[in-house]
């Protein structure tokens, strides 16, 4: 029996005061204690992220809150890695918004595709302020049926935290759905809040933050099921 630990990279650059960033370590370690698994899970700075990174040693991939990033380039090198080799990927707020552009650039082939925050004035910015930011917001997402994250939450109905201020651009977002990216989830009033790939094992992004669950002490269901995600990757 392979009794090697389950790995884990945390794509981002951490920062103590995100909240975020306090939520992951300790939705991991419910996640763990939960399943029995050995689970071990490392911070990537996206600045560190080169050609030459060993991506490879990992099992799963989790993009995290808090951009910009200090590398764009970075994160989407791990988000591509991801994507195209069949890891496990999770992308929560920060994370959900660079898969979007990932699938745009290299996918889609638009290779003029941008970040919203970062080249505001791009003629393609994939991503853009919303129109009502949602800056510690609760909403209701309706979650589609027979979807990964509707299975992990066992419901379709859930409500989930944000502190994010982009989204989808509405003008692009009929094209960046018209392959093997799904809308899973939307909110209230009917936007993208939660997206899949089609054709992978495990590739969920949601805008909202889940793993600020785990803060009340409740294992978030997404985290729980992109380790036991991880956990098929390892076996």
């Amino acid at each position: 029996m392979d009794n090697s630990p389950i790995r884990i990279a945390l794509i981002g650059d951490y920062d103590p005061q995100v909240t975020a960033h306090q939520a992951i370590p300790v939705a991991l370690d419910m996640a763990t204690e939960h399943t029995g698994m050995n689970v071990q899970f490392q911070w990537i700075a996206t600045d560190s992220i080169t050609a030459d990174t060993a991506l490879d040693e990992y099992d799963g991939f989790w993009c995290v809150p808090a951009s910009p990033y200090r590398s764009m380039d970075g994160a989407l090198r791990a988000i591509r890695f991801a994507r195209e080799q069949r890891r496990p990927f999770l992308g929560t707020c920060g994370g959900f918004q660079h898969a979007v552009l990932e699938y745009a650039r290299h996918v889609l082939g638009w290779a003029d595709a941008e970040h919203g925050e970062t080249s505001p004035e791009s003629a393609r910015a994939v991503l853009t302020p919303l129109t009502c930011a949602l800056v510690e917001a609760v909403d209701v997402i309706h979650l589609r049926e027979g979807s990964l994250i509707a299975d992990a939450y066992e419901v379709s109905e859930i409500h989930e935290g944000y502190r994010c201020r982009y989204g989808v651009n509405p003008q692009f977002e009929q094209a960046l759905l018209s392959a093997d990216l799904h809308s899973v989830g939307r909110d209230s009033a009917g936007d993208l809040r939660a997206m899949e790939l089609s054709g992978h094992p495990f590739f969920v992004a949601t805008l909202f933050q889940p793993e600020r669950a785990a803060l009340k002490g409740v294992l978030p269901p997404l985290v729980r099921a992109f380790v036991s995600a991880c956990a098929e990757h390892r076996s």
